[in-house]
């Protein structure tokens, strides 16, 4: 790649990178609105094919993670929604519980860690896959047989992903918050399971399913066109999938931290 053709230690170093950032980015956002038109044009094109692909990759990347998100869930809520409850009550913060469960479980790290899954499991794997697939110019074999790459390989898995992280991390959030009142009544903190759901449904508002709904479906959105571009969008060769599979992660990682960033900002606003 051309970044390797540099050091850190040469001029303009820096200036380098930032041109190469900006054109990476010019190149997903141009393969990101590619498959957007494919999406809206040809979605039902072959649908007997097509279809199909997108339930296998819902039950790739949702129903087979529903053993570890559970453990998950369990784990979110044993050790910090539980404590946190705990803390809460010691202090005579109880009347804000539910407060901080949506802000920090439905608003953050629900969706964030479901995608991290995800993208550790299921992203890293599409990398692997297609830019093997590239290298071993099986790509070149579906085009010339007629067979648009992005319908085929593409659009499957971005639908999948998304409507996958989405349900999971509704999956995520309500164990989660279940296991984490389970661990407070163990430790027989004083809130009685009424007064914990009037916290959470009072502290939820229709903002809340809306951008929830929006935020993990671009998340999911975001894996699959970003691992995708990184195994599709240019030639490579076998030794190269492993280092395309790092970027397709530390890429996914950068752009949900903008896409946070900008629902912190959507939440604020409606607040």
């Amino acid at each position: 790649m051309r970044s390797e053709c540099f050091s850190p230690t040469d001029p303009g170093y820096t200036g380098r990178r930032c041109l190469l950032m900006l054109e990476k980015m010019h190149g997903l956002m141009a393969f990101g609105l590619i498959t957007l038109g494919v999406v809206f044009t040809k979605f039902n094109t072959a649908s007997r094919v097509v279809h199909p692909l997108i339930f296998y990759q819902i039950r790739r990347a949702g129903l087979n993670l529903l053993p570890m998100i559970t453990f998950l869930a369990c784990g979110l809520g044993w050790v910090v929604i539980g404590q946190t409850v705990d803390l809460m009550t010691r202090v005579g913060a109880e009347d804000y519980i539910g407060v901080v469960m949506i802000s920090v479980v439905v608003r953050e790290l629900g969706p964030m860690l479901t995608a991290l899954i995800v993208l550790a499991r299921i992203g890293t794997a599409d990398v692997i896959e297609l830019g093997t697939a590239r290298a071993l110019h099986e790509i070149d074999a579906l085009e010339a047989m007629g067979i648009d790459p992005i319908h085929y390989l593409v659009v499957p898995r971005v639908v999948g992903l998304g409507v996958s992280i989405f349900c999971l991390t509704i999956y995520l959030i309500l164990g989660a918050l279940a296991s984490g009142y389970l661990v407070a009544f163990l430790q027989n903190v004083p809130l009685t399971p009424g007064a914990y759901l009037d916290q959470l449904a009072a502290a939820l508002n229709w903002q809340d399913f809306v951008l929830l709904a929006a935020k993990t479906i671009l998340l999911g959105a975001i894996a699959a066109l970003v691992t995708c571009y990184e195994g599709l969008a240019r030639p490579l060769r076998l030794e190269q999938v492993a280092a395309a599979t790092t970027r397709a992660v530390v890429d996914c990682v950068v752009l949900w931290v903008f896409l946070d960033l900008a629902f912190l900002a959507a939440y604020a606003y409606w607040e």
